[in-house]
Parts: C-alpha cells; sequence; structure tokens
C-alpha cells in the first residue's frame, strides 16, 4: 500500500507544490535588524512569496498535466509532430481530404484532436449549408405537406471516414485500459519492494543488486493511468531517496551515484538555458516536456545539498519558458481579437446586403454572389476568442437568415409571375390541343405559328410544371405540323406534274422563232412566260428547270434588241413571280436586303467618281486631263442607269409586298 500522502511528497527534488518552508519565509522577511516591519509590509512580504510561489507552480503544473496525459498514452506525443491548422478556414471539400489523410495514420490518438477540430469545423459549415437550403425550400414551397429534404454526398464522406476513426480510437482505447490497469499493477509492486529493501539484515552489495533491478523494472513497466501518475512517480522517488539515505553504510558509492545525478541534471539545466533563448517558443516547450520526464523519471537523486538548489534552478529556467509561451498565447489571443474584429465588419455588410432593395434577378444574383463573397470570408478570417465565439457565429446566422427572407420576399412575388406565365402557357396548350387536328392548314397554320411565338414571349414558369406542359405544348404542334407535312407530301404529286409539263414546254420554247415584228414578239414571249407560270411548283429537288427557261427567255430577249434596263426588269419580274408563286417570304426578304446593299455600293460609286471628277478639274493642267474627266463621266453614267434598275426592282417589290 502506499501510505505516503502525495502532497507532502517531493517533485521530483523539488519542494512540495503548495508548502513553503517556514525557515525560508523567516529569512524572506529579515531586511535588517536596524528596521521593523509592520504587520501589513510582513503580510504584502508574504503575499508576494506566495504569488511567486504559485506562479513556479503553475508553470511546473503544466508540465506535470501534459507529461501525465502522454505517460497514460505515448501516442500522444507525435501530435506535436502534425501542426494543427486553423480548420475553419478550410472549405467542405478540403476538410473531407484532411479527414481522410488523418484516418489513415496508424497512431489514431497523435491526430484525435486534429479531427475533432475538423469536425467542429465541418458540422459547423454544413449546418449553415443546411439551414440555407432549408429557407431556400420554404420560400419555394409553401405546402406545408411537403417535407424538406437535403442530400449532401460529401456528408456521407465525411460520416465514412469519421466513423474509421471512432473505430479505431474505441479499440485503441480497450487495448491501452486493459495494459494502464497491469502496469498499474506492476508499478505499485515495485513501490513495495523498494520500502523493504531498507532491511539492515541483508547483505548491502545484495540490496543495490536488487536495486539496480527494481530500477531497471521500473524503467520498462510501461504506462499508467494520468490520474495516477503524479501520486505513483512521487512515493517511487521518496522511496528512491529513503533508500540513498539509507546506503550511508557505502557511502562512496552513493555520492558517485549522486555525483553522476547531478551532471546529468546540471547538462539538463544547460539545454534549458538555450531553449530559453529559442525562438521557436512551442519546440521549446515541447523538449522542455521531454526534459521534466528524463529528469523525473530516468535520473535519480542527488545529495541534499544541493536538492534545493538545483531544483530551484529548473524551476525557475522553466517558468520562462513558460512566460514566453504565455505571451505566445497573449499574441493569439490578439490575433483572435482582430479576427473578431473583421467577422464583425462581414457580419455588418451582410446585414446591409439585407436591406438594399432590388428589383430584378439578375441585380439579386449580384448580392446572392457578394454575400456567398462575404461568408466565404467570415470562414476563412480565422478563430476568434472562445468566449464570444457561440455570439459571433449566432450573430452571423442571423445576419444571412435575415438577408434570406428578404431575399425570398422578392421571389416570392417572381412566384406569383411564375404563377401568372404558367396560366397563360396552360392556356397556349389547350389552344395548340384544339388545333391540333384542324384540316384547314391555310388557316390553321399562321395560327399555330403565332401561339408558338407567344410561347417564347411569355416568362418562366415554376420549376415543377416546366417540363410538363412544355412537353404537352410540344406534342400539339408536333402533331399538327406532321399532318401538315403529310399533306404537303400528298401535293408534291401535283408539284412532279408540274415539272412534266415544264419539261416538255422547253422543246416548244427552243422550237420558238420570232417574226421579226418587234410587238408580235414580245407579246408572244410574254404568253410563253404566262403559261409557263400556269404550270405551278415544281418539286424543290428539281427547281433547276427554272434555270434553263430563264437562259432560254436571256437569248430571246437579246434577239429583240430590248435596251438593257427593259430586258433586265422583265427577267428580274419574272424571278420574284416565281418566288411570289412558292410563298418563300423568307427569299423575297434576302432579296430586297441584297437590292438595297447594291443600291448603297452604286450610290457610294457614284458619289466617288464625282469628286474625282472635282479633283481633276481643280488642278492646273485640267485641259490635259479631259480624257481622263470623260471617261469618268462615262462610269458616272453608266452607274446611274444601273442605279435606276435597282431602284426600279426594289419598288417592284415593295409593290409586291403591298398586294
Amino acid at each position: 500500500m502506499l501510505e505516503e500522502k502525495n502532497d507532502n511528497l517531493l517533485d521530483a527534488d523539488g519542494k512540495s507544490g503548495i508548502e513553503i518552508n517556514d525557515s525560508v519565509t523567516n529569512e524572506a522577511i529579515e531586511i535588517s535588524d536596524s528596521e521593523t516591519l509592520t504587520e501589513d509590509q510582513v503580510s504584502e512580504t508574504e503575499n508576494e512569496l506566495e504569488e511567486q510561489e504559485n506562479a513556479h507552480q503553475e508553470a511546473l503544473d503544466v508540465i506535470t498535466n501534459s507529461n501525465a496525459a502522454e505517460s497514460e498514452d505515448e501516442t500522444l506525443k507525435e501530435r506535436h509532430d502534425i501542426p494543427m491548422q486553423d480548420y475553419n478556414t478550410f472549405s467542405l471539400d478540403a476538410l473531407v481530404d484532411e479527414l481522410k489523410k488523418l484516418v489513415n495514420t496508424d497512431k489514431v490518438m497523435s491526430v484525435k484532436d486534429h479531427i475533432e477540430e475538423i469536425k467542429k469545423a465541418f458540422l459547423l459549415q454544413y449546418h449553415h449549408l443546411i439551414e440555407e437550403k432549408k429557407e431556400e425550400f420554404l420560400a419555394s414551397n409553401p405546402d406545408p405537406n411537403e417535407e424538406f429534404e437535403y442530400h449532401l454526398p460529401l456528408k456521407s464522406k465525411f460520416d465514412e471516414y469519421y466513423n474509421v476513426f471512432r473505430d479505431k480510437r474505441n479499440a485503441h482505447f480497450k487495448h491501452l485500459q486493459t495494459n494502464l490497469k497491469s502496469n498499474l499493477e506492476n508499478r505499485l509492486a515495485i513501490v513495495e519492494e523498494l520500502k523493504e529493501l531498507i532491511n539492515p539484515q541483508e547483505n548491502i552489495k545484495d540490496t543495490l543488486k536488487h536495486f539496480n533491478e527494481l530500477r531497471e523494472r521500473w524503467k520498462n513497466a510501461g504506462a499508467i493511468p494520468k490520474d495516477k501518475y503524479n501520486h505513483v512517480w512521487n512515493n517511487y522517488h521518496f522511496h528512491v531517496e529513503n533508500f540513498y539515505d539509507y546506503l550511508h553504510l557505502d557511502r562512496e558509492a552513493r555520492d558517485l551515484d549522486f555525483k553522476h545525478n547531478l551532471e546529468l541534471k546540471q547538462k539538463i539545466i544547460a539545454r534549458v538555458e538555450e531553449l530559453v533563448n529559442d525562438a521557436d517558443v512551442n519546440k521549446s516547450f515541447r523538449e522542455l516536456q521531454d526534459l521534466h520526464r528524463i529528469w523525473k523519471e530516468e535520473i535519480g537523486p542527488v545529495s541534499k545539498e544541493h536538492r534545493d538548489t538545483i531544483w530551484n534552478q529548473f524551476s525557475e529556467l522553466t517558468k520562462k519558458i513558460h512566460d514566453k509561451r504565455e505571451l505566445l498565447f497573449e499574441s493569439q489571443r490578439a490575433n483572435e481579437q482582430k479576427n473578431l474584429e473583421v467577422k464583425k465588419e462581414i457580419i455588418a455588410k451582410i446585414e446591409v446586403l439585407g436591406s438594399e432593395k432590388v428589383n430584378s434577378h439578375s441585380q439579386w444574383l449580384v448580392q446572392i454572389q457578394k454575400v456567398e463573397d462575404l461568408r466565404n470570408e467570415f470562414f476563412a478570417a480565422g478563430k476568434v476568442p472562445s468566449e464570444v465565439n457561440e455570439e459571433t457565429w449566432a450573430a452571423f446566422k442571423t445576419a444571412v437568415r435575415n438577408f434570406n427572407a428578404f431575399k425570398n420576399s422578392f421571389y416570392k412575388d417572381i412566384k406569383k409571375d411564375q404563377n401568372d406565365n404558367l396560366n397563360k402557357k396552360l392556356a397556349l396548350v389547350a389552344k395548340a390541343k384544339e388545333l391540333q387536328e384542324s384540316t384547314d392548314f391555310a388557316a390553321t397554320t399562321p395560327i399555330m405559328k403565332q401561339i408558338q411565338e407567344e410561347w417564347k414571349q411569355i416568362g418562366h414558369v415554376p420549376k415543377k410544371y416546366s417540363d410538363k406542359i412544355w412537353k404537352e405544348f410540344k406534342d400539339a404542334c408536333n402533331h399538327y405540323f406532321d399532318k401538315l407535312k403529310e399533306h404537303k407530301s400528298e401535293e408534291n404529286g401535283e408539284e412532279v406534274a408540274a415539272f412534266d409539263n415544264k419539261k416538255a414546254y422547253l422543246d416548244v420554247l427552243r422550237a420558238f422563232q420570232l417574226t421579226g415584228d418587234h410587238k408580235t414578239d414580245l407579246d408572244a414571249i410574254k404568253a410563253h412566260i404566262e403559261t409557263w407560270k400556269g404550270f405551278g411548283k415544281v418539286p424543290f429537288s428539281r427547281r433547276h428547270i427554272e434555270g434553263k427557261f430563264n437562259k432560254i427567255l436571256d437569248a430571246l430577249f437579246e434577239k429583240l434588241s430590248l435596251s438593257k434596263k427593259e430586258s433586265e426588269m422583265m427577267r428580274f419580274a419574272n424571278r420574284i413571280d416565281s418566288l411570289s408563286d412558292s410563298n418563300d417570304t423568307r427569299k423575297l426578304d434576302n432579296e430586297k436586303i441584297f437590292i438595297m446593299r447594291k443600291i448603297e455600293e452604286v450610290q457610294n460609286e457614284i458619289f466617288q467618281l464625282e469628286n474625282n471628277i472635282q479633283f481633276f478639274t481643280n488642278t492646273k493642267n485640267a485641259k490635259k486631263e479631259n480624257s481622263i474627266v470623260t471617261e469618268v463621266r462615262k462610269n458616272i453614267a453608266i452607274h446611274k442607269e444601273s442605279l435606276d434598275v435597282w431602284k426600279d426592282k426594289l419598288k417592284q417589290l415593295r409593290n409586291l409586298g403591298q398586294e
């Protein structure tokens, strides 16, 4: 059994963490024989000493508690090798990737803290996303019978990886608990054996041999529960020191061991002095932990005359590193305060966006993107002080929720417009279905084309109806136009007959001979043209026959010695009549555009030629340039004649449109 109380034990060669030696206190308050301290001064001095002692003990406690935890589970030491990142700045995808990487490590407890931080950051963003999706759903689905559902594949991946970690952690704890209990029993047994070593009846050499065996067993005894760590270790050292004090019979061997232990502890102090000046505070602190463990667990005691002195040196240096670490924490807290200010500014900006009125979908898309950017900035801003973390998060959620409510009120109005559009499109669907069986193609086709144009002009409808009504409308239109296509296929027989007639008539035209009387011949040609038109349209694929007809006409017009303008206009009239008969409005429009462009080109050419004449007539050698000027004037006359022809063609086309 452990009879000694933990509070009364020396802490690895040092003084008790809560006990101040009376003699030390009395020495500290003796200033001089000539001075007499008041009761308040004595009390103040004692308070200062107590504060100093508490400060030292706080530094030692931090080291001790950390070593106790790492002693219980040695894999915890390796967590320092993995940098703890600010996972709040990670995206959901990046968090899942980082979780996957950490889960694959063999040392499950070395990544425990990292994974828990990842879990917090992931759930924070995930719940925020779910809230947004739910608000959007409720805004667009007022029906209370519809339940909100949203599945994020990334959440399933996260749960899968986290479950792997949890299973590994549970298996690790189960194995660890079994070992800790067994190791504790072994160490307690070693302490009991140490107590029994102080036996004057035994040979000192045998006792020393047994003592060294116990020390070796102690080193290899393994981890114990952290709540037992300090008590067991201090009891062990208590009895080790007792044994060394007992070794006065072999003072030389004891003093050599004391000297060796002192040298080892002095080396540790020298190393800690170097660590005090190391810029990497966290690295120094971790090494300090290891040095404390070596001091406490691997090095034996020193002589009584050096114990307090060397321990005070070690604890004083420990406090310096601890103070540097506290300064680093203060700096981190200052950064957290800056992050808080940044997040407050972001929240304020979202609140402003939640009150700016916009009146179009495109403007709302801009506002939504701004909030999304601010949301990303918020998550990337880093940690804030833990005491205001929940408050800051709540303010952020409220600002985003208010923005979404403001946005949703706009889209509720959009929803009303979409319902109006739905009613308009349903009316067009009904009309298309009513006309889909019509056989009055001449009257119905323009109407069907018109309702198709009307459909295009109507805006969006609610998404859940969009596909259904579009299919109904499309099916009705397709049904009608398929019937129209079949009807036209039946008319193709007439077009084939027209082609056969025109093909035969070409032979008649080729055999036609002019009489020599201009008027008689012109009337005859016009009669042939009318006869040709009377045959009707030919199949599209055989329209080349029109070119053959026009070629014969060109030859006849040439023999008639018509003016170029008359010939051109007659050929044009025949072409336009052909296009008009085919009801090809697109080609007629293209012809009109072509003629208007030609008119513009000819006018520009005339303008340029007239400018050239002006240039030549203004020169000193104008008389020498008369031949050039004459040539230019001829070109102008030709272009003006061409311009008249194009204008007459345009007039004829426009008159055709008014008929």
